[in-house]
Protein backbone atom coordinates (compact mmCIF):
# COMPACT_ATOMS: atom_id res chain seq x y z
CA UNK A 1 0.00 0.00 0.00
CA UNK A 2 1.67 3.42 -0.88
CA UNK A 3 1.24 6.59 1.23
CA UNK A 4 -0.51 9.77 -0.17
CA UNK A 5 2.02 11.77 -2.25
CA UNK A 6 1.84 15.24 0.49
CA UNK A 7 -0.57 18.21 -1.23
CA UNK A 8 -0.29 21.62 -1.32
CA UNK A 9 -2.15 22.58 1.67
CA UNK A 10 0.72 23.62 3.65
CA UNK A 11 1.12 26.63 1.26
CA UNK A 12 -2.18 27.98 3.16
CA UNK A 13 0.25 29.29 5.46
CA UNK A 14 0.51 32.14 2.47
CA UNK A 15 -2.54 32.75 3.00
CA UNK A 16 -2.69 33.25 6.33
CA UNK A 17 0.09 35.73 6.62
CA UNK A 18 -1.28 37.93 3.63
CA UNK A 19 -4.60 37.46 6.02
CA UNK A 20 -2.82 39.00 9.15
CA UNK A 21 -0.79 41.44 7.14
CA UNK A 22 -3.78 42.81 5.18
CA UNK A 23 -5.79 42.85 8.47
CA UNK A 24 -2.71 45.03 10.08
CA UNK A 25 -2.30 47.14 7.39
CA UNK A 26 -6.26 48.38 7.33
CA UNK A 27 -6.22 48.44 10.95
CA UNK A 28 -3.09 51.15 11.41
CA UNK A 29 -4.68 52.88 8.61
CA UNK A 30 -8.26 53.05 9.38
CA UNK A 31 -6.59 54.44 13.20
CA UNK A 32 -4.08 56.70 11.61
CA UNK A 33 -5.25 58.83 8.05
CA UNK A 34 -8.76 60.95 7.84
CA UNK A 35 -10.89 59.23 5.14
CA UNK A 36 -10.34 60.74 1.49
CA UNK A 37 -7.39 62.75 2.32
CA UNK A 38 -4.32 62.25 0.44
CA UNK A 39 -0.86 61.79 2.35
CA UNK A 40 1.69 61.62 -0.05
CA UNK A 41 4.64 58.52 -0.36
CA UNK A 42 5.94 58.95 -3.94
CA UNK A 43 5.51 62.79 -5.23
CA UNK A 44 3.03 61.94 -8.50
CA UNK A 45 3.17 58.43 -8.02
CA UNK A 46 1.48 57.02 -4.74
CA UNK A 47 -0.24 58.67 -2.06
CA UNK A 48 -1.79 56.51 1.09
CA UNK A 49 -5.36 57.58 0.92
CA UNK A 50 -7.74 55.97 3.22
CA UNK A 51 -11.07 55.25 1.29
CA UNK A 52 -13.93 52.71 1.99
CA UNK A 53 -15.76 50.38 -0.81
CA UNK A 54 -18.84 48.33 -0.39
CA UNK A 55 -18.84 46.78 -3.57
CA UNK A 56 -16.50 45.26 -5.49
CA UNK A 57 -13.05 46.15 -7.57
CA UNK A 58 -13.85 49.77 -9.01
CA UNK A 59 -16.77 50.36 -6.54
CA UNK A 60 -18.92 48.27 -8.51
CA UNK A 61 -22.04 47.63 -6.57
CA UNK A 62 -21.16 49.85 -4.17
CA UNK A 63 -23.96 52.25 -4.16
CA UNK A 64 -26.23 48.99 -3.25
CA UNK A 65 -28.72 48.54 -0.52
CA UNK A 66 -25.94 46.33 1.67
CA UNK A 67 -27.12 43.16 -0.01
CA UNK A 68 -23.97 42.84 -2.53
CA UNK A 69 -21.79 42.70 0.71
CA UNK A 70 -23.18 39.39 1.81
CA UNK A 71 -23.38 38.83 -1.95
CA UNK A 72 -19.30 39.12 -1.83
CA UNK A 73 -18.68 37.70 1.00
CA UNK A 74 -20.66 34.03 0.19
CA UNK A 75 -18.57 34.40 -3.40
CA UNK A 76 -15.40 35.25 -1.69
CA UNK A 77 -15.82 31.82 0.75
CA UNK A 78 -17.11 29.74 -2.05
CA UNK A 79 -14.44 30.65 -4.79
CA UNK A 80 -11.35 30.15 -1.39
CA UNK A 81 -12.90 26.78 -0.86
CA UNK A 82 -12.93 25.89 -4.67
CA UNK A 83 -8.99 27.19 -4.52
CA UNK A 84 -8.37 24.85 -1.62
CA UNK A 85 -9.79 21.99 -2.74
CA UNK A 86 -7.79 22.72 -6.06
CA UNK A 87 -4.38 22.79 -3.52
CA UNK A 88 -5.63 19.88 -1.72
CA UNK A 89 -4.95 18.10 -5.01
CA UNK A 90 -1.78 19.81 -5.76
CA UNK A 91 1.20 18.28 -5.80
CA UNK A 92 3.48 20.25 -2.91
CA UNK A 93 6.24 20.36 -4.50
CA UNK A 94 4.18 22.56 -7.46
CA UNK A 95 4.61 26.05 -6.17
CA UNK A 96 4.09 27.50 -9.38
CA UNK A 97 0.37 26.33 -8.53
CA UNK A 98 0.31 26.73 -5.13
CA UNK A 99 1.76 30.23 -4.13
CA UNK A 100 -1.02 32.03 -6.82
CA UNK A 101 -3.75 30.25 -5.23
CA UNK A 102 -2.97 30.67 -1.80
CA UNK A 103 -1.86 34.48 -2.45
CA UNK A 104 -5.83 34.62 -4.43
CA UNK A 105 -7.54 33.04 -1.31
CA UNK A 106 -5.44 34.96 1.37
CA UNK A 107 -6.59 38.32 -0.54
CA UNK A 108 -10.21 36.94 -0.97
CA UNK A 109 -10.68 36.17 2.51
CA UNK A 110 -8.76 39.26 3.68
CA UNK A 111 -11.72 41.51 2.10
CA UNK A 112 -14.26 38.76 3.28
CA UNK A 113 -13.67 39.83 6.56
CA UNK A 114 -13.47 43.89 6.08
CA UNK A 115 -17.28 43.14 4.16
CA UNK A 116 -18.64 41.09 7.69
CA UNK A 117 -16.82 43.07 10.34
CA UNK A 118 -17.24 46.29 9.35
CA UNK A 119 -19.44 46.37 6.30
CA UNK A 120 -16.80 47.31 3.81
CA UNK A 121 -13.25 47.24 2.42
CA UNK A 122 -10.82 49.65 3.37
CA UNK A 123 -9.03 50.58 0.43
CA UNK A 124 -5.80 53.11 1.25
CA UNK A 125 -2.82 52.43 -1.88
CA UNK A 126 -3.42 55.25 -4.32
CA UNK A 127 -1.24 55.09 -7.21
CA UNK A 128 -2.01 58.16 -9.85
CA UNK A 129 0.42 60.19 -11.87
CA UNK A 130 -0.30 63.92 -12.08
CA UNK A 131 -4.10 63.97 -12.53
CA UNK A 132 -4.70 60.72 -13.66
CA UNK A 133 -5.67 58.09 -10.22
CA UNK A 134 -5.98 54.49 -10.17
CA UNK A 135 -8.97 53.45 -7.52
CA UNK A 136 -7.56 53.05 -4.50
CA UNK A 137 -6.92 49.51 -3.31
CA UNK A 138 -5.47 47.43 -0.39
CA UNK A 139 -3.00 44.80 0.37
CA UNK A 140 -5.52 41.70 -0.36
CA UNK A 141 -6.30 43.26 -3.62
CA UNK A 142 -2.93 43.13 -4.56
CA UNK A 143 -2.35 39.78 -3.45
CA UNK A 144 -5.37 38.58 -5.49
CA UNK A 145 -3.98 40.26 -8.58
CA UNK A 146 -0.54 39.07 -7.97
CA UNK A 147 -1.54 35.44 -7.57
CA UNK A 148 -4.33 35.63 -10.49
CA UNK A 149 -0.95 37.10 -12.59
CA UNK A 150 1.30 34.21 -11.66
CA UNK A 151 -1.49 31.76 -12.33
CA UNK A 152 -1.96 32.70 -15.32
CA UNK A 153 1.95 33.49 -16.56
CA UNK A 154 2.48 30.23 -14.99
CA UNK A 155 -0.37 28.23 -16.59
CA UNK A 156 1.24 29.52 -20.35
CA UNK A 157 4.94 29.77 -19.91
CA UNK A 158 5.69 26.92 -17.03
CA UNK A 159 5.35 24.00 -19.73
CA UNK A 160 7.78 25.10 -21.83
CA UNK A 161 10.28 25.64 -18.71
CA UNK A 162 9.90 22.01 -17.97
CA UNK A 163 10.42 20.88 -21.58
Amino acid sequence: MSLPKPNALPWLIVSAVVIGFDQLTKAIVRHALVPYTPHEVIPHVLNWTLAFNRGAAFSFLDDSSNWQIWLFSVLALVVSIGLAVWLARTPRRDWRTALPLALIIGGALGNMIDRVVHGQVTDFIQVYWHAWSYPAFNVADSAITVGAVLLIFFGLFAGKHQS
